[in-house]
């Protein structure tokens, strides 16, 4: 199997990447519709991710009749503990009578059972991103060979359907196999000690440059929110990823004055059950802790019950929604969530948190937040 060579530096470690399931399936498409219109298999191919690097994987396991062909590639997750490492992704590409391009789920690949997630109920659990790679990079084949008409991309993987039972998927509602995923199609490897070291020495560096309040987010989703929706400047904040107790931690232990934390709910709805690692091989308490707060806030038990079952924390606000009840409940978690965060601290630094999901926009401030979010519009966090 050909190796991506592309690495990260963390925590004094040479990681390397990897590539997504989204890439797999795109590359064995581009295979079978190589295949397909030009009457021959190619030994490679090349995907341009939308990370920017160029991923080229040996073609596996390639069939061919009349109308179809089938390519596989073998995932590759580099120094990433990946379930899916290693495993084949097949793509059968086939002529439709249909205009453009088509794309389904077969064996392996889990079905959306339940609302709210990135693909209609019914539909293979093949996200977005993932489908638009497909879509472009077929596409560009046919033109290429100067065929016209329409194809079927049936994207699986034989392996999934044992692989998903170790993931999350039947429980967000995701049934009979894996998810195609991947937003920048490749893998960053998540060595904890690694990511740790990374987190604690941006901290460092921080209040080195003269920074005395701390800026913090998970992710890219809480740095887009901090800086479209609330005006701050991002340039210094520093991502924490799962790891928001280990950044407490550093924050107090380098001298922060403050640090101000801003996720999504999918994240940082944990915190408020105390959950400061927020990986969900760690803790997946989203439901279970706005269930509880919805029946603090006078939700009725088939509020409750429906909550129980929902997919995602969007889901579960839609319903808060329709009782009228996101208010009382999102005041609520914020109010046990800086709670937890103040325990965490210990006093050795204030620590407050904004929430908010990309659907619903800001959800809640724990109640310092706002006073530390106006630190940070107007610069006052910098010692002087």
């Amino acid at each position: 199997m050909r190796r991506l060579e592309e690495y990260i530096s963390a925590g004094g470690k040479r990681l390397r990447c990897g590539y997504t399931t989204g890439t797999c399936a795109t590359a064995a498409a581009r295979a079978a519709a190589e295949f397909l219109l030009a009457g021959e298999l190619v030994p490679s191919v090349s995907v341009h991710t939308p990370a920017g690097i160029d991923v080229l994987v040996d073609v596996e396991d390639a069939q061919t009749r009349e109308d179809w062909a089938c390519c596989s590639v073998r995932k590759d997750a580099g120094d990433d503990p990946d379930v899916t490492d290693g495993v084949l992704v097949y793509a059968c590409v086939r002529c439709s009578d249909e205009p453009g391009c088509r794309i389904c789920g077969g064996e392996g690949v889990g079905r959306v059972t339940r609302a709210g997630l990135d693909q209609p109920v019914g539909e293979a659990a093949i996200n977005s991103i993932p489908r638009r790679m497909i879509v472009q990079t077929v596409q560009a084949c046919a033109e290429s060979h100067g065929y016209t008409g329409g194809l079927v991309v049936e994207i699986s993987i034989p392996a999934g359907v044992e692989l998903a039972r170790r993931t999350f998927n039947p429980r967000l509602g995701i049934e009979g196999g894996l998810s195609v995923l991947g937003t920048s199609g490749i893998v960053r490897p998540m060595s904890e000690e690694a990511l740790i070291s990374s987190i604690q020495l941006e901290l460092r560096v921080l209040h080195a440059s003269g920074v005395a309040d701390a800026l913090v987010a998970p992710g890219n989703y809480g740095r887009d929110f901090a800086a479209a929706e609330l005006g701050l400047d991002v340039e210094r904040m520093v991502l924490c990823s799962n790891y928001l107790g280990a950044a407490i931690d550093e924050a107090a232990l380098v001298g922060f004055g403050s640090l101000l934390v801003i996720g999504h709910a999918g994240k940082l709805v944990k915190v408020a059950a105390g959950v400061m690692n927020t990986h969900s091989r760690v803790a997946d308490c989203r439901v279970e802790v706005l269930a509880a707060h919805a029946a603090w806030a006078g939700a009725s038990s088939g509020l409750v019950d429906r909550i129980m079952d929902a997919p995602t924390t969007d889901a579960i606000i839609d319903l808060l929604q329709g009782e009228g009840l996101v208010e009382p409940v999102m005041a609520s978690v914020m109010t046990r969530m800086g709670e937890h965060l103040a325990h965490r601290a210990s006093g050795r630094l204030q620590v407050e948190a904004v929430m908010f999901s990309n659907q619903h926009g800001l959800l809640g401030m724990t109640a310092g937040a706002e006073r530390l979010l106006e630190r940070h519009r107007l610069g006052e966090g910098e010692d002087r």
